[in-house]
């Protein structure tokens, strides 16, 4: 793509962009078309349409849907096989049963959110919610009266605030790079702001979805008419199993702030391999293993049986791994066809009072291409010259750089790969999951920057 240059201007390529988002909403719920033919099918003519050369797009087509799949295929699939294994033999119930019954019914979903607050602070958004929904399901179905988004989106929500807000995740730590920012005042703010946030988007939204759309179970990691065995492992057993991960991303994490700051050096061995150790597809792989031996050998499986119960758990999310791939797939588009700099271009010189106008490009810049990765860092580097000359404080410095990650989630929809991902692991349809999962990520978004501003205001008193 090196070798072409857009010429149309941001209106055209918003114009396109909306266009190409009506077209796929009504394929998809008017004409009942599958997501993945319509996805590939309007990424190609949005390709043609920005004025992309014929002969770059079918590069440019594979390079955002591989782009894609290189890291929600390994992390979905690894935490199926996980999810499989703690499922099949019990632990998922055993653990469900204990929850329950230490916190009652009513408060399980607000333990779950709880648990997953304090597991999001190393892991990603995607391993943590795969790796979080098989004991998610056990939970619903022990308390069977309700809809399965009432346990979902207080998870969800969880995972997504500690992504969006909290480093060392990589969004909030490159926007902290770009506008100079001093990181441990990025990480207090964020700490402080997680909690309010995820009750009132994750907890109580989910509340609410829960009572007003019903979503069955899904069946992803087998289903409650399956025969459960008589020597299910401890509870114990399947809580260090949800540890190890984030232990391995822990020890990754702490390994390269330390190298950074000084302390150790890259060069080192055992620095190289605790960051290798700690990534999150090598953690959920080693951690697979190790459910192998404690869920499966240990308790007299067969090397036959348990192949063919990993195998199992990968047929029912090769269609989540597909579209979730193809949106990937639209948002790489969208990205490529220039609409970012065209939008931020526009939105530079406008005058807006520089906390409101890194939140607003943000917002624009994820609700046009998608991706809050492309859109936090699309908007550091924009604006980082004004935040660095504007004269700032620290704490200032810091709230500008959450109210950046807070507009990178706004309004997550079908040119993002995570909209895809969550509605399809969850069972959900289109629509329903623009009236949950979009909504919640506009909620979450708003609240992350009305509590970011109220910390700007007081910082600059």
């Amino acid at each position: 793509m090196e070798d072409w240059t857009q010429t149309l201007g941001a209106g055209p390529l918003l114009g396109i962009a909306a266009g190409a988002i009506a077209l796929i909403l009504i394929l998809i719920i008017g004409l009942r078309m599958h997501a993945f033919l319509v996805l590939v099918l309007v990424s190609a003519l949005t390709a043609l349409a920005s004025g992309i050369p014929i002969g770059l797009i079918p590069e440019a087509l594979t390079d955002s849907f591989g782009g894609t799949l290189g890291n929600v295929a390994l992390l979905v699939g690894l935490g199926a096989m996980l999810g499989r294994l703690i499922e099949s033999s019990g632990g998922a119930k055993a653990l469900a049963d204990k929850l329950v019954s230490l916190v009652g019914p009513k408060r399980a979903p607000f333990a779950l959110g709880v648990a997953s607050l304090m597991l999001g602070f190393p892991m990603f958004f995607d391993a943590g919610l795969v790796m979080m929904l098989p004991i998610v399901f056990a939970v619903a179905r022990r308390v069977s009266d309700k809809s399965v988004l009432a346990f979902v989106f207080p998870v969800a929500g969880a995972f997504s605030v500690m992504h969006v807000f909290v480093p060392p995740h990589p969004g909030p730590v490159s926007a902290a790079d770009y506008f100079d920012a001093n990181l441990g005042l990025v990480l207090l703010v964020g700490i402080v702001l997680a909690f309010p946030v995820w009750y009132l988007t994750g907890y109580l939204w989910g509340k609410y979805v829960g009572r007003n759309f019903f979503v069955e179970i899904p069946k992803l990691f087998g289903s409650a008419d399956e025969e459960l065995p008589k020597n299910p492992p401890s509870v114990g057993t399947v809580i260090f199993l949800l540890l190890l991960p984030m232990f391995l991303i822990f020890l990754n994490t702490g390994l390269t702030t330390l190298a950074a700051a000084g302390a150790l050096s890259e060069e080192m061995l055992l620095v190289q391999i605790g960051q290798f150790l700690g990534t999150s597809g090598i953690a959920l792989l080693i951690t697979v293993l190790v459910a192998l031996v404690l869920l499966g050998y240990r308790r007299g499986e067969k090397g036959s049986v348990l192949e063919k119960l990993v195998d199992s758990a990968l047929g029912p999310i090769c269609s989540v791994v597909l579209i979730t791939g193809a949106g990937g797939m639209f948002g790489g588009i969208l990205e490529t066809s220039g609409i970012g700099d065209a939008v931020g271009d526009t939105l530079t010189g406008m005058g807006i009072p520089l906390i409101f106008a890194v939140y607003l490009m943000s917002v624009i810049l994820r609700l046009a291409q998608g991706s809050a990765t492309v859109a936090l860092v699309t908007t550091a580097g924009l604006m980082a010259p004004a935040v660095l000359a504007a004269g700032m404080t620290d704490l200032q410095v810091a709230t500008v750089t959450l109210a950046a990650a807070a507009g990178s989630v706004f309004g997550s929809h079908v040119n993002d790969s995570g909209f895809w991902l969550v509605g399809r692991l969850v069972g959900m349809d289109v629509p329903t999951t623009l009236r949950t999962w979009t909504i919640q990520q506009a909620i979450q978004s708003v609240a992350g920057f009305l509590v970011v501003l109220v910390v700007f205001l007081f910082a600059s008193m």
